[in-house]
């Protein structure tokens, strides 16, 4: 028998053993069904550690974002402007020999000029109009007063509100920057004035412009 005869005969016989040997346990047909894959569990169950964003979460940043807010800073400036304008009207009653609780009310006309209404006589209103509009101290304190306070009064107010009832107003929460270098007086104003004409000033309580504004000097409620 040659070399090439036997090599055949011999690969024959171990492809036959091959196909004899029994299938291993847990192959094929009628092999156990492999245990299912676990089903995941919904967001929140035990041992899920994935992270739910809450509905409160933007609640939460607009607090942190107001609580940010320099009010007392705000307050101060403004404050300042208050101080010299109450000042300088008490000085002009007393000027003109009038009564230190007389009512004043100060605000502009549409020429931007200082207007004096209240229990007056006509000729010391009238001087008195005309000391207040050569003022230039005076006009610049009153011009600051009619954007500021309003803005002031908006977001102390909103302020106070979320404190005692956890209310937050919409618009604070645009009005405020999430960077504290953008949340100076004079941006929050402009910011304000932009939001009021946008948004429409009756949401505000405001008027439609600081031209209404008006200052109150011993005003009776």
């Amino acid at each position: 028998m040659s070399l090439l005869t036997s090599l055949i005969r011999a690969s024959t016989q171990f492809q036959q053993a091959l196909e004899k040997r029994p299938a291993p346990e847990g192959s094929g047909q009628g092999a156990p069904a492999k245990a299912e894959a676990a089903q995941p569990q919904p967001a929140g169950a035990p041992g899920d550690d994935r992270f739910t964003p809450s509905g409160d979460n933007t609640a939460d940043l607009a607090k942190q974002k107001s609580r940010k807010l320099a009010m007392a800073e705000y307050k101060q400036t403004v404050g300042q402007d208050l101080a010299f304008v109450r000042e300088t009207l008490r000085h002009k009653l007393a000027e003109y020999n009038l009564q230190p609780g007389t009512a004043l009310s100060v605000n502009r006309s549409e020429s931007g000029s200082v207007q004096v209404s209240g229990g007056i006589p006509e000729q010391a209103k009238a001087s008195i109009e005309n000391d207040l509009n050569v003022n230039k101290n005076f006009k610049d304190a009153f011009g600051r007063l009619s954007i500021n306070e309003p803005t002031l009064g908006f977001m102390d107010n909103a302020l106070k509100l979320n404190q005692a009832y956890g209310v937050n107003n919409p618009l604070l929460d645009t009005l405020v920057s999430e960077n504290q270098q953008f949340n100076g007086l004079q941006d929050l104003v402009h910011r304000y004035d932009s939001l009021r004409r946008s948004a429409g000033s009756e949401q505000f309580g405001m008027a439609d412009n600081n031209r209404n504004y008006a200052f109150n000097l011993n005003a009776r409620a």
